[in-house]
């Protein structure tokens, strides 16, 4: 049986370390390489020591997960038009509107390889893993959105790590309901491709 120490020197490595080394400046492919054996390493632990079976729940809650997602995407598509009208109104549905067909590439390239790769760290693999070494699930899903939000510092800009924290709330909060990866990647994949397609691509590393 695994101990404690082992647990949280896991999680710093992973969590803490890893990305924070991001955001210095050395080579792209040691940093190409050291991601690779994370998410290889995150894999066999779910499958060889969590005992994920990556199968979706038959009994999900659609009709509750689509009406309280699509209030939130009400709210965050309303915030984040009137953000982007006021800071670089140039930037507003430019690329939806301009190149239509990246637009579709970046939208499903991201939502497969992207956003799903995420989850399955940050909420799947974070929470079967760690769950036991917080006091509550209150905590258990703050920390889980600042790890989630470091994971962006290599961006080096301080919206981005705001964006993400709210949004790695907001996960967190989706896989502590629904247990399910398939519905927070739903999620994720949604708020992502409006910040693309609002004009907020540029700012999270999209290409445009």
């Amino acid at each position: 049986m695994e101990s404690n120490i082992h647990r949280y020197t896991e999680f710093f490595i992973l969590f803490i370390l890893l990305p924070v080394s991001f955001v210095f400046n050395y080579s792209f492919v040691i940093k190409l390489i050291l991601g690779v054996i994370g998410f290889v390493y995150v894999i066999y632990i779910l499958l060889k020591v969590e005992g994920n079976t990556f199968k979706i729940n038959p009994n999900l809650n659609w009709k509750h997960f689509w009406k309280v997602t699509f209030f939130k995407t009400i709210i965050i598509g309303v915030l984040t038009t009137i953000f982007v009208w006021y800071t670089s109104k140039d930037s507003l549905f430019n690329v939806v509107l301009n190149k239509p067909f990246l637009w579709l590439a970046i939208l499903f390239v991201y939502s497969v390889f992207s956003v799903y790769p995420q989850e399955l760290i940050y909420r799947t693999f974070y929470f079967q893993r760690y769950k036991n070494l917080f006091v509550n699930h209150q905590i258990l899903m703050l920390v889980n959105a600042i790890v989630f939000s470091l994971a962006h510092l290599f961006f080096k800009n301080s919206l981005v790590i705001l964006l993400t924290f709210v949004g790695g709330l907001l996960f967190a909060f989706t896989f502590h309901k629904t247990k399910s990866t398939f519905l927070v990647s739903i999620e994720h994949a949604i708020y992502g491709c409006w910040l693309f397609t609002v004009g907020m691509g540029e700012m999270l590393g999209f290409p445009t």
